[in-house]
């Protein structure tokens, strides 16, 4: 079982964090970083909190050109950045629906040393912001000589190299996960639903220490699930079945995503060829995530292994991504994202194939981005289905 020993990170990994992303900045001609979501907060700061899932007090963090970030939060929250290295805070009285923290906001980013006039805020690329728009229109509103930009692109290339101490994280999560999986065969059993085995799931997981569950998904059907986003059903699992369970289980907020595939009972033949063609393409796409190529590569190289006699098979929009304190993040393992890997990227390699219409195949496993190519940080699936009966 896992043990809590290093709940969050030294104040070096945050300092250079913040040394990385002014050097980004400095590069997209940007006078600082305005930050809402939690994830990013949290990763700047090193704090978590569960008022993020209150959406009546915004948190601000603003990450200056030069010099340390300044924590805007609301009074209540005080107590707990104070415990952070932050040393610059300021905080009102929340809720205040009139000036929900908007004035601090726009002093801070007003004291800020003028060079390109140009701040960066999650507009972009698979952020989200913390505050309602309306707000962000007041802050906007309330500057003069400061342009509020999509700040994605420092924020992204930034996060998307994980530190040997992110990775550390991220490989306990899986390791929780797989301990879990190992276990599937032994307290499933035919005519259990999906409900069922997924609440066992779930306090299986606890039990060995995950943090967090945000994600944990249950899907079967004869020679395979039909969609794989859905939540759990009563239904009960019978023989023919491909039971299908995937989980974004965390660790200090950060993320494990992996799946892994059981038969039900007896296979089919085209089960048995639509396995091993998808296993097969992942197998290739772990071996294609190398330093120097790009996401879109290691997507074309799936693709074709999972093509057959010149027919094409896939029908995926992607087949991956990266991760870490979200289940998805950037880069995206498709065709058209020309991302280049380096060394510190995880990803997640995930080919899916639909064999039969109704009936799919996906196999998940989620690697590090070395300087000699890609090393599984999940254990690799077994190429024959482990079976439940």
């Amino acid at each position: 079982m896992y043990q809590e020993t290093d709940p969050g990170f030294t104040s070096a990994e945050f300092h250079a964090r913040v040394s990385r992303a002014q050097e980004l900045m400095a590069k997209q001609r940007m006078d600082g970083l305005l930050l809402t979501s939690m994830d990013n907060i949290r990763y700047f700061v090193g704090i978590d909190s569960t008022f993020w899932e209150s959406y009546t007090r915004p948190w601000f963090v603003l990450v200056p050109s030069a010099g340390n970030p300044v924590a805007i939060i609301p009074e209540i929250g005080r107590a707990i950045i104070e415990q952070t290295w932050i040393e610059d805070i300021r905080s009102w009285p929340s809720p205040r629906p009139e000036d929900e923290g908007t004035s601090l906001v726009i002093s801070a980013i007003s004291e800020l040393p003028r060079r390109h006039g140009r701040v960066g805020a999650e507009l972009g690329m698979e952020l989200r912001l913390g505050m309602p728009v309306t707000q962000l229109n007041a802050i906007v509103g309330g500057l003069r000589g400061v342009e509020i930009v999509d700040g994605a692109k420092p924020i992204w290339l930034l996060r998307m190299i994980k530190s040997s101490a992110e990775v550390k994280k991220i490989k306990t999560a899986v390791d929780i996960a797989g301990t879990v999986y190992d276990q599937v065969p032994g307290f499933v059993k035919i005519g259990d639903s999906e409900r069922t085995i997924l609440r066992e799931f779930r306090a299986r997981l606890n039990a060995e220490g995950a943090g967090a569950i945000p994600t944990l998904i249950c899907r079967s059907d004869v020679g395979g699930p039909f969609e794989i986003t859905g939540g759990p059903r009563e239904r009960p699992i019978a023989d023919g079945d491909l039971l299908f369970i995937d989980t974004g289980t965390t660790v200090d907020g950060y993320f494990c995503d992996y799946d892994r595939n059981f038969q039900v009972g007896k296979e089919t033949d085209a089960l048995v060829f639509a396995h091993e063609r998808v296993w097969k393409a992942n197998e290739v796409g772990i071996n294609a995530a190398k330093p120097g190529v790009t996401a879109g590569y290691v997507f074309e190289q799936m693709a074709k292994a999972l093509s057959s006699g010149g027919e094409y098979l896939n029908s995926n929009g992607r087949m991956g991504h990266g991760l870490g304190l979200r289940i998805t993040e950037p880069p995206s393992v498709r065709l058209e994202d020309h991302t280049v890997l380096e060394p510190g990227m995880v990803l997640c390699i995930e080919p899916a194939l639909e064999y039969e219409p109704g009936k799919i195949v996906l196999h998940e496993e989620t690697v590090l981005i070395t300087d000699d190519g890609a090393h599984l940080l999940t254990p690799r699936a077994p190429k024959q289905l482990p079976q439940i009966r």
